[in-house]
């Protein structure tokens, strides 16, 4: 087991991530990657493999640049086989990011949805807006630049 500290992202940030490259998601997403392994399991690379495939996001950016973010974003993530069925989110498709936290031991889950966000904490994993997880970390990224 790895030191670096382990993310979760939800599918809604890095959605978020691809169509604005400068918003806090993005930048989020970006500090994570810089600080240690943001994870994914078969379940949330399906479902964001399936989100970004949508034609509505073609105003923001091509197919061809939604393909090649998923292409570098699965190679830059590592890979986790949840081992728990989880059910405690109200909104049960949510429930696949709190079952990748647990199996991956994250460190936090960040999240743009509501569903998660309003829990605050799962088995002590905090849910934090990207917003928030720039913030926690900002002592972090000072610290390494030095």
């Amino acid at each position: 087991m790895t030191n670096k500290p382990r993310f979760v992202f939800d599918t809604s940030t890095v959605v978020s991530a691809v169509l604005f490259e400068q918003a806090k998601p993005s930048q989020a997403l970006r500090r994570a990657l810089k600080l240690g392994h943001v994870l994914s399991s078969l379940p949330t690379l399906t479902e964001l493999a399936e989100v970004l495939d949508r034609e509505k996001f073609d105003r923001y950016v091509t197919q061809e640049e939604r393909e090649e973010f998923l292409e570098g974003f699965i190679d830059r993530t590592l890979e986790i086989e949840p081992v728990e069925e989880i059910q405690a989110c109200r909104d049960p498709k949510d429930d696949k990011f709190l079952e990748l936290a647990v199996a991956g031991e994250a460190r936090c889950i960040v999240s743009s949805d509501n569903d998660l966000v309003e829990m605050q904490t799962f088995r002590g994993i905090p849910i934090m807006t990207p917003a928030a997880f720039l913030d926690a970390t900002e002592s972090e990224v000072d610290a390494e630049e030095k």
